[in-house]
């Protein structure tokens, strides 16, 4: 990428020692300027830097600070000056100057500095860009839907962005809360802030306490060293409590008190440290049931679902599952770097019929799987899974009067007996009795099938 740098001094001499010096000797490009007007209308050439004269004819360049830096707040300005003033050098600094070099100017530091500063100014650039990305990652418009339980999701998320109400979000696993809650981070006002997950059921009981909270070293056996908790870390950010259903009750107490007080100690530890810490939660439990079963605290429970969010199941939002194929296929196309068109109607039928209990994440990992089998430009019905295909043969029969059309796919024999046992069972309100009759089947096989499936019911 080329390196532009202007250069604004009203003295012919020294632009052209500044040219000789930072062109020919530097290999950098250059602009050249007498005064500072001319060049604040060329800043949409975006430079890399600026080397800028104070004493100039039309202005003051100490003046000039804020107004590139409307422009670029990262571009670096370095200051040129006949005065050698300590007061102007510091105020050029303290307007956002990077540095400062009296006249006569000495190559030897006006070098090293350039690209001190352009490193410096390449790197923030770096950060900005990556920072818009993940921003860009996580806005609304990645979280795929046109359901309009959805879109009521997200008007309650846009009226809670830029305040510290804590949420709960609810609903099954795959659904996509911990979507909803990076798109709640990173579009509210601490997007700029830390933004810490912490899941509670994939961290041991007896670490969990520490991970949040930190320790202090010989706290306990192997606690070694002081270690930071989350809370620690996300100060001033958020803290994500994923599966917060997963916590025991005796670490729920000291959560509450983090919400109310905004303070712990480290396991081991006795200073009080303040936090302010945003607190989003999710669980795909039922926390008021748990409540009434003594099993989450009461008021944990009132305090996290302040303002509670359910993320609904794909089951019950059929109409997105079209549009998230149709993603899913595109974002695999560029990942693995193939060309599939689309998926084939007998195909489309099976993935729309089929129930999805591990919601997106499961059709996410589904439309990736026949992206890599197929060997066409369609997912077709052969590369399905076989828990989609053969979903709900009770279903086919009742609706064409049929156990196959010439269309139907070769399903499994031990398959076939599983259904035609839930069917039976189904027809009969449970009745295992009537169930094995139908079935033309003995009682005792009944049972021994029942349990070869994991199928139970109340017996009648």
């Amino acid at each position: 990428m080329e390196k532009l740098i202007f250069i604004v001094d009203d003295e012919p001499s020294i632009r052209k020692l500044l040219t000789h010096w930072v062109q020919t000797q530097w290999g950098y490009s250059v602009v050249l300027f007498e005064n500072g007007l001319d060049m604040l209308k060329e800043l949409s050439q975006n430079p890399t830097l600026i080397l800028l004269d104070i004493m100039l004819p039309d202005s003051n360049g100490v003046e000039l600070i804020p107004k590139i830096k409307s422009h670029d707040s990262n571009l670096p300005i370095i200051m040129l000056s006949a005065q050698g003033s300590i007061e102007v050098a510091l105020e050029s600094i303290r307007r956002g100057a990077f540095d400062y070099f009296p006249k006569p100017i000495d190559s030897n530091r006006l070098e090293p500095a350039i690209k001190n500063a352009i490193s410096n100014y390449e790197l923030h650039k770096r950060i900005e860009e990556l920072e818009d990305n993940l921003q860009n990652e996580y806005s609304f418009d990645n979280i795929i839907s046109n359901d309009p339980r959805m879109n009521t999701v997200f008007k309650l998320v846009t009226k809670i962005l830029n305040n510290d109400i804590t949420i709960l979000i609810t609903g099954e696993s795959g659904t996509g809360k911990e979507l909803v809650a990076n798109a709640i981070h990173f579009n509210g006002k601490r997007k700029e802030k830390p933004f810490i997950i912490v899941n509670c059921a994939s961290i041991p009981r007896e670490l969990l306490e520490s991970e949040l909270f930190g320790h202090e070293k010989g706290s306990f056996t192997g606690a070694h060293q002081r270690k930071l908790g989350k809370f620690e870390v996300a100060d001033g950010g958020t803290l994500f409590l994923d599966e917060i259903g997963e916590m025991e009750m005796s670490l729920q107490a000291k959560i509450l008190r983090v919400i109310q007080q905004k303070e712990f100690e480290r396991v081991g530890g006795n200073e009080t440290l303040k936090v302010d810490v945003r607190i989003l939660s999710a669980t795909n439990r039922d926390l008021k049931e748990m409540v009434e079963k003594n099993e989450f605290r009461e008021d944990l429970y009132y305090r996290l679902s302040s303002f509670p969010i359910l993320v609904p199941s794909l089951r019950d939002r059929r109409g997105d599952i079209v549009v998230l194929v149709n993603h899913f296929i595109e974002k695999f196309n560029s990942k693995i770097g193939t060309t599939i068109k689309g998926v084939t109607k007998k195909a489309l039928k099976c993935i729309y019929d089929y129930n999805w209990p591990g919601n997106i994440r499961e059709l996410e990992n589904t439309i990736e799987r026949c992206i890599i089998l197929t060997d066409t430009n369609e997912i077709d019905i052969d590369v399905l899974p076989e828990a989609i295909v053969s979903q709900d043969i009770s279903h086919h029969i009742e609706k064409n009067g049929a156990m196959f059309t010439e269309h139907s796919p070769i399903i499994p024999f031990e398959k076939l007996k599983e259904e035609a046992i839930k069917h039976a069972l189904e027809k009969t309100d449970g009745n295992i009795v009537e169930a094995a009759k139908k079935l033309n089947i003995g009682r005792a096989t009944m049972y021994r099938l029942m349990e070869k499936y994991n199928l139970d019911v109340d017996r009648k």
